[in-house]
């Protein structure tokens, strides 16, 4: 789980918190993907912490749960952030600003399991830092394409397998480097990657969400 970023959008709130502690619905988002993580019987998991690591790490340590966190030092990229975790494949990878629907990321594992490596994506407007991507017959066919046509937004929710999972350690453009420019090398060396449907996420992307996502849990 990626919980390492700054949040810039977000920002003067974020100078203060760390965007995976920010509540939707009056919870850590951090919390509710890790209650989902568990929900869907994912066992280890590893926390990539980086700006305001110490908060971000003392809010999961309250939670149920047998994490290890991994330290990124700098805002390098998701990529980056999944080679400080060493995960070893088949990996499912998530980003901990993003509030997935109820049981949302147990469909996903279930159908992704069955294939070499997955990609969540919706119908869902595109907003800054959201990645378009092109499908094609229940497969991805460009990760890395904000212009790509079509519906379709990814979500932060990854699956790789062990041949997929060897393109994390290939050359992208960067810093920053992102999994997304990894995923778009296995593409083009053949791997297939299946896009799967889910449904509308939530985030906090400026400070107006947060008021906007936490109103009717208020009221």
């Amino acid at each position: 789980m990626i919980a390492a970023g700054r949040g810039n959008r977000l920002r003067p709130i974020t100078d203060r918190w760390p965007k995976p502690v920010l509540p939707i619905d009056g919870e850590a988002v951090v919390a509710t993907l890790l209650h989902e993580l568990a929900a869907a019987g994912v066992a280890r998991i590893t926390v990539v912490t980086g700006y305001l690591a110490e908060q971000v790490e003392a809010l999961v340590e309250t939670l149920p749960y047998e994490i290890r966190f991994a330290r990124q030092p700098r805002q390098d990229g998701s990529l980056d952030a999944v080679r400080r975790a060493k995960p070893s494949a088949p990996m499912l990878v998530a980003a901990a600003d993003t509030r997935f629907g109820p049981g949302d990321i147990g469909r996903f594992l279930t159908a992704a399991r069955a294939s070499e490596a997955a990609l969540a994506v919706r119908r869902q407007e595109g907003r800054p830092g959201h990645t378009r991507v092109e499908v094609a017959g229940g497969r991805v066919v460009r990760v890395v394409a904000p212009d790509a046509p079509g519906p379709w937004t990814a979500a932060p929710l990854w699956w790789l397998g062990p041949a997929a999972a060897r393109h994390l350690h290939g050359e992208v453009p960067g810093p920053p480097y992102e999994l997304a420019a990894a995923v778009q090398n296995a593409i083009r060396a053949g791997i297939s990657v299946s896009a799967i449907q889910i449904g509308r996420t939530r985030d906090l992307t400026t400070p107006v969400d947060l008021v906007r996502e936490n109103f009717p849990y208020l009221r």
